[in-house]
């Protein structure tokens, strides 16, 4: 019996003195646990500082299933604690679970699976991310094995009307589509970390003394060129234009003529981000960014601007519109105009007097001037799936094929684009890039043509707009306004089939330029389908109420004299 004794005094000394470090660590590997502590997403805000994109505090519920599970020797040894937890299992019963999972809104299975003794893990998600008011009626229900995470959920507090702009998060509050893709490494910030104590059932047991290892790093907001204003105005429009003629689709951009800024990009039919059930890519996908199409008669301009501009035609030149045959092909007008200046070349759009000012210029300048558009290339605004469009080669180019360009076929690019190629008119021959942060000068335009053309252009097309022009409807009172239509026939199988795309890009003041506005019209199906009948109203409603919003004066002469005179 000394021995014995002598021999566990041995053993208590060597455990207590010589094994403490060891055995401390195997028991804080045992009890002590380390826990993320969730980072705030930054927000995402428009260009006046209004939130676009926000995180909300919200918990996540979960389950340990072995909690209410005992051992045969658990079962037999009964402890104050061990009768505690096994009246806690007792109140756990069928419409206890049931009232659990009406809160929660999920399936009775759901919850029974979780709380199954049986399982062999030890953490269920019951439900991520519930609002703070449903977290605290199931901690009021006090359930056994339910623990609770503070995580933060992402909120979209404009909805369907910036929701292909901005995409979306996914469950983890992580990127999946548009600029919280775009901006996942700045949005994300860094998590913390903290230490708790647990017991045997991996319950924190000791939540008032936790050791904080780190704190969480918030993300970065980003602050965009968006106007919400205008996005809002956009939104709505293109909605109601839509629903009008019944079209399959439509997008819509808006840029600063002199900055490339981009103040709204908008597509239908929209979904809304907070709510993500059943969407496809076809819905959530930014058409107006990733989408091609063939632009029509919206490149006219650009081609009487690029022969203009390379002394290939003179301004007071005069065309035949009669029937033009290109080798086995023939190039013809909707109507019969006889003879045009290159004024009314643009204002009726005239396809063979295009075509002669396309094959007018050698094939590699009209290549080059297309290329410096930035058509064929990515526009560089580095929005996940953005389009490059189409320009092929002039290599090989057969003189019809080079018609066919100065009326937008063979080509394709995004709306996106097609505004931008646009600011070279606005701002008298200076193309600028395009941009979703804000900023307040562009350091990467370039000038593709001679102040002198891009007015005389921008004069010309100002007619478009009148009363015997294309696009009528496109006319805002007080102001002057340039643009072109384009009525494309959309591709199909085997060539082009019997459905259009309706065009219009245009920009106003017309006398000085401030916003640029392309849109998109595919498939209307109510009976009209021409640009000026179905884009151009579109445009006319969101420059008139853009122009509204940002202040900018009136430049109709009429208009002007009367506010003179006031």
């Amino acid at each position: 019996m000394f021995l014995a004794m002598l021999a566990l005094i041995i053993r208590a000394v060597h455990l207590q003195i010589f094994d403490i470090d060891f055995l401390q660590k195997q028991a804080r590997s045992r009890h002590i646990s380390k826990v993320k502590i969730s980072a705030y997403r930054g927000q995402i805000k428009d260009k006046n500082g209004e939130s676009l994109a926000v995180s909300a505090p919200v918990e996540s519920i979960w389950v340990n299933p072995q909690y209410c599970s005992f051992s045969k020797k658990e079962e037999k040894k009964e402890t104050r604690a061990s009768k505690k937890i096994k009246a806690d299992c007792a109140r756990l019963d069928r419409a206890t679970k049931r009232k659990v999972a009406q809160i929660l809104g999920i399936a009775n299975k759901k919850v029974e699976r979780a709380f199954n003794a049986n399982s062999k893990r030890k953490f269920v998600y019951l439900k991520r991310r519930v609002t703070p008011g449903i977290a605290n009626k199931i901690k009021t229900l006090n359930l056994p094995g339910v623990g609770f995470i503070r995580e933060f959920k992402r909120f979209y507090p404009t909805g369907e009307v910036t929701s292909h702009l901005l995409g979306f998060t996914n469950i983890d509050d992580r990127g999946q589509e548009g600029l919280e893709l775009m901006y996942d490494s700045q949005l994300n910030g860094v998590a913390g970390s903290k230490l708790v104590i647990r017991d045997g059932k991996r319950r924190v047991i000791e939540e008032q003394n936790i050791e904080s290892i780190k704190e969480p790093e918030a993300g970065q907001d980003i602050e965009l060129s968006i106007d919400q204003r205008l996005q809002y105005l956009a939104y709505r429009e293109l909605k109601a234009g839509v629903s009008r003629h019944k079209a399959k689709s439509a997008s819509l951009v808006i840029l600063e003529a002199k900055t490339g800024n981009i103040l709204a990009v908008v597509n239908q039919p929209a979904f809304n981000p907070n709510t993500r059930r059943h969407l496809t890519i076809e819905r959530y996908k930014n058409r107006a960014i990733t989408d091609v199409f063939e632009p029509g008669s919206t490149m006219k301009p650009l081609v009487a601007a690029a022969a203009l501009d390379g002394g290939f035609i003179k301004r007071r030149q005069l065309y035949s519109t009669k029937d033009y045959k290109i080798g086995r092909n023939w190039v013809r007008d909707g109507h019969r105009y006889g003879i045009l200046s290159l004024s009314n070349v643009l204002k009726k759009s005239s396809n063979v007097a295009a075509s002669k000012i396309a094959l007018s210029m050698p094939a590699d300048y009209f290549w080059r001037f297309y290329h410096d558009l930035g058509f064929g290339v990515s526009a560089a605004v580095g929005f996940p799936g953005e389009a490059s469009g189409v320009l092929p080669e002039y290599d090989g180019w057969s003189k019809f094929e080079q018609a066919t360009l100065s009326f937008g076929y063979r080509l394709s690019m995004s709306v996106l684009q097609l505004a931008r190629s646009y600011t070279a008119l606005a701002d008298d021959g200076i193309l600028h890039s395009v941009s979703l942060l804000k900023r307040e000068k562009d350091e990467y335009a370039v000038r593709v043509l001679s102040a002198k053309t891009a007015r005389t252009v921008r004069k010309m097309i100002e007619k478009v707009v009148h009363k015997d022009g294309t696009a009528y409807q496109a006319r805002i009172d007080g102001y002057r306004v340039a643009g072109k239509t384009g009525t494309v026939k959309k591709a199909s199988k085997g060539g082009y089939g019997s459905e259009y795309l309706s065009v219009f890009v245009g920009m106003a003041p017309a006398s000085d330029p401030e916003l640029v506005i392309a849109v998109l019209v595919d498939t209307p199906q109510a009976g009209q389908y021409y640009g000026g009948q179905v884009a151009a109203p579109i445009f006319s409603k969101v420059m008139a109420g853009a122009l509204r919003v940002l202040n900018i004066a009136p430049d109709e002469e009429k208009t002007m004299n009367v506010l003179l005179k006031k």
